[in-house]
């Protein structure tokens, strides 16, 4: 059976926080609104970002949406080309991942990110050629909608008993439970432990080290989602 673990990237993956609060921040003062705090920012991560701005701006429009969200994607691409991104990646992350491949699974990414912002982050840190699926909102629908979840398994040819997402907000476990797949939820990254819980995740963890085993332990094939 093949086995498929799907990584979220903001706050799993890559602690990106200041550079996402930073472009946010950016992106409102372009268009004379009150810049967003860094908490409401936290808890929209993971959203694709027009719907993340709706989110932090429920009283515009959509119009209005979408202009702050290209403001977003400027102020982002003005960082890239400066070299002044900040997003590290978490400790233990690629002795987590190197030891989920040993274990027979392949590995997949399913992001609110752009397909390009993806792209650089993975290869900045040398990790692009480890996943076998890369699942963004640029062609899929935004969390929670099953949709990233789906094309995952079905571009690596996983059944949703065999897969597991691991994600740090409460989009990530919904989405993984939306699919029939199992929820991993990580408790660095933006949203409470308690919350991921109450969104349905099978298993939450502090410490990436403990990751390979829950993977492992969550996924038994006797078990169902």
């Amino acid at each position: 059976m093949i086995k498929l673990c799907v990584f979220d990237c903001d706050g799993t993956l890559i602690d990106s926080e200041h550079s996402i609060v930073s472009c946010m921040g950016s992106a409102f003062a372009a268009h004379g609104l009150v810049e967003p705090t860094a908490a409401s920012i936290r808890n929209v991560v993971g959203l694709a970002l027009t719907p993340a701005v709706a989110r932090l701006l429920p009283e515009s429009d959509s119009e209005a949406h979408e202009r702050v969200a290209e403001s977003y994607r400027d102020a982002f691409t003005r960082l890239r080309q400066g070299g002044t991104v900040h997003e590290p990646l978490y400790p233990g992350v690629v002795e987590a991942l190197e030891a989920i491949e040993a274990a027979g699974w392949l590995l997949g990414v399913a992001t609110g990110k752009s397909y390009r912002g993806l792209i650089a982050t993975l290869t900045g840190h040398g990790l692009h050629q480890r996943f076998v699926t890369l699942q963004t909102a640029d062609t899929a629908a935004s969390k929670p909608h099953p949709e990233m979840m789906l094309r995952a398994m079905d571009e690596a040819g996983a059944e949703p008993e065999a897969t597991v997402m691991v994600g740090d907000t409460t989009y990530d476990m919904e989405m993984a439970r939306n699919a029939g797949a199992f929820a991993v939820g990580v408790a660095w990254g933006y949203h409470e432990e308690q919350h991921l819980w109450d969104a349905g995740a099978h298993a939450v963890i502090g410490d990436c080290a403990d990751l390979p085993a829950v993977v492992e332990r969550i996924a038994n094939p006797t078990r169902s989602p």
